[in-house]
């Protein structure tokens, strides 16, 4: 194998490499940001439900 297909090789390598920590850092961003939506959402409802009870005081 000449000098071309070891630079091949090492790109692909290094392409796959990107691949995967990117895939693992968007799959751990995004558990945090669902996380995140529903406390988020969750905080919402319980700030409107005590609004209601006020209202209806």
């Amino acid at each position: 194998m000449g000098i071309a297909g070891k630079i091949g090789d090492y790109t692909f390598k290094a392409f796959t490499a990107t691949l995967g920590i990117t895939t693992i850092y968007l799959t751990g961003t995004f558990s945090v940001n669902v996380y995140k939506g529903l406390a988020w959402h969750k905080a919402q409802s319980k700030l409107d439900a005590e609004d209601a009870g006020e209202k209806a005081s």
